[in-house]
């Protein structure tokens, strides 16, 4: 499996912790591999392993998402918005093998397809603050 098709399963899994608690996330988790059938083990660990390391910085994101923005904050934002946010910040931020114009793009990139038309310039528009 190729890097965007992960970091599109890791966006699927991180949009899901807006509407459950993290509690009941590893089962969740588990049920959702299981659906990869496409996937090798090692793409599920991957997938897996960088769900939680984003999971684990959530806070962290937040905050240095909401100090980019103004007149937004996490709370009102678009929540495919805001997963795509909290993975491409926690790559630019925190994962040594993305550049970080790479985590810009493929944020982008994913939000043509998953979010609504003012999407893709919003995403755009706090990452490149944030990469400043």
């Amino acid at each position: 499996m190729v890097r965007r098709e992960l970091r599109e399963h890791i966006f699927k899994l991180l949009f899901q912790i807006e509407f459950n608690e993290m509690k009941e996330m590893p089962e969740h988790v588990e049920l959702y591999l299981e659906c990869i059938t496409s996937a090798l083990d090692s793409d599920k660990e991957y997938i897996q392993n960088k769900f939680y390391a984003v999971c684990e910085k959530v806070e962290e994101i937040d905050e240095l998402i909401n100090s980019h923005v103004t007149g937004w904050k996490t709370s009102r934002m678009n929540k495919v918005d805001l997963t795509l946010l909290r993975l491409a910040v926690y790559e630019m931020k925190w994962d040594d093998e993305v550049p970080v114009k790479v985590a810009i793009n493929e944020a982008v990139e994913l939000a043509k397809r998953f979010s609504g038309e003012e999407g893709p310039s919003f995403v755009n528009g706090v990452l490149a603050k944030i990469a400043e």
